[in-house]
């Protein structure tokens, strides 16, 4: 059983509560904190994007006046409805509103927003032929999550959505959905995606400028200090404050790291902290602006975006054949596959009885996942040796990275069961030119998903029988 990454999107920024809640994908890195007016097609898109995601903030459809609800279009049976899309209308309109872009004409907005809601009921129609589902455990994780980086516990989070019109089970079947159609992309693209070496020697020429090495990469580090929806200016207030003493904090202390457990409100490794040697063009184009030439070792910010204050250091440059230094984990695990009478919970609930034990000191970590493991380290005693970003699966290493030494994970549900993780140590290292290679193949890798999930949602939009009603009002 391999649980490693089939693309480079542990680097994702899961700060917007729906990427945070859907196990952020590779796009999000570039769309969460996009502050550029663009053209009104691109704020669109991305507020399409954004809204097909569980955002917590009451539509004014739900509110105002509307017209009787009637069928717009039918997908293989399913119906989407007039009031469907009139709410995710309103949701795209205040996105890109905030964004600072221009709405198209209603009649042309109410088609987009149609076709996006017909691509997500096939894709859960798809994953429901095939027997995808998202246990109760994972949404679970995912509310608390979403409660987490928002600085209160899940009763307030519940509580604070209904009082804006969203029930808890409308959440939790959003989050719900968006996990399912991730679990579908999983499996029937990014895990296909294949890169060639010839792949990557052409991104590498791609990237090449006139009077530049090729392969230039950049590693920033990130602190969130989240600024919820509709936050009152006293709060947007404490926000920034709370943003320029981290700034400080990085400045003065070698230890960014220290600073971002701190003050972030997302952890090391889920979008806090490093987050990766990569190409500037693979970061948000938010970020890009405010680093520009920024030197090594510079601390930029606090600057803000839809998500929050955000304070961001250089931790390094690379040109081709300088070199390189990332963090690395060494780390062990225990997995138990979930199928065969055994679901996600049950499977936690063990795990969370191996911790106690190990914890007790009734058991080592080890002796427990050689005699209970799934995986192919269980011989090793669960070990997996020193991993760089980017090589397991993001659900798997943004909890990794959150760990201290010697410290045990909560279970962890990834897409190839339930985990228990250790990390027994840390340290930062060079990297030789194959790994700095491995590195620019997981670039490759992960446009080609992109490239290839738009091509697969064609594909399956096409095969799909669609009857369309009465247009959308």
């Amino acid at each position: 059983m391999r649980f490693f990454s089939q693309t480079s999107s542990a680097c994702a920024i899961a700060a917007a509560l729906a990427m945070l809640a859907a196990g952020a994908q590779a796009q999000g890195l570039k769309n969460s904190y996009s502050a550029k007016p663009g053209s009104s097609e691109k704020s669109v898109s991305r507020a399409l994007d954004a809204t097909a995601q569980p955002s917590g903030r009451q539509s004014p459809a739900a509110t105002g006046v509307r017209s009787a609800d009637f069928i717009v279009a039918v997908v293989n049976s399913e119906p989407v409805t007039n009031s469907e899309v009139r709410a995710r209308m309103a949701r795209v309109a205040q996105n890109v509103t905030e964004q600072g872009g221009q709405l198209p004409p209603q009649a042309e907005l109410a088609r987009q927003v149609l076709e996006r809601l017909i691509i997500e009921r096939v894709q859960l129609q798809e994953a429901k032929d095939t027997g995808i589902k998202v246990d109760e455990l994972t949404v679970n994780q995912a509310v608390a999550n979403v409660a987490r980086q928002n600085n209160m516990d899940v009763p307030r989070l519940l509580a604070n959505l209904k009082a804006e019109g969203l029930s808890e089970a409308q959440f939790r079947a959003e989050i719900r959905n968006q996990m399912t159609m991730q679990r579908v992309r999983e499996r029937d693209v990014d895990g296909k995606v294949k890169v060639t070496e010839a792949d990557i020697d052409r991104y590498l020429k791609e990237q090449k400028r006139p009077g530049e090495a090729v392969g230039g990469m950049v590693d920033l580090g990130h602190i969130l200090i989240v600024v919820p929806e509709n936050a009152p200016p006293a709060m947007v207030a404490e926000s920034e404050a709370k943003a320029r003493k981290a700034a400080e904090a990085a400045r003065k202390d070698a230890d960014f790291i220290a600073a971002v457990r701190e003050f972030s409100d997302v952890p090391n490794g889920q979008g806090g902290g490093s987050m990766g040697m990569r190409p500037m063009s693979e970061y948000p184009e938010l970020f890009a602006q405010q680093v520009g030439s920024a030197a090594t070792g510079s601390v930029v910010g606090p600057f803000r975006s839809g998500a929050g204050f955000h304070v961001i250091k250089v931790l390094g440059k690379s040109q081709s054949g300088a070199p390189v230094f990332i963090t690395q984990n060494h780390a062990r695990h225990i997995l138990l596959t979930v199928g065969d009478g055994m679901t996600e919970a049950q499977a936690a609930k063990r795990l969370q009885d191996y911790k106690r034990r190990v914890e007790a000191g009734q058991a080592t970590f080890q002796q427990l996942a050689q005699e209970f493991s799934k995986d192919g380290s269980a011989r090793n005693g669960g070990d997996l040796g020193w991993s760089s970003p980017g090589q397991f699966v993001p659900e798997f290493e943004r909890v990794l990275d959150a760990l201290q030494p010697g410290q045990i994970s909560e279970p962890v549900v990834s897409r190839f069961g339930v985990h228990l993780i250790q990390l027994i140590e840390r340290r930062q290292e060079k990297l030789t030119d194959r790994e700095q290679r491995e590195m620019e193949r997981n670039v490759v890798r992960e446009r080609k998903a992109e490239q290839d999930y738009e091509t697969w949602l064609k594909e399956l939009r096409g095969k799909a029988f669609v009857e369309y009603r009465e247009p959308p009002q």
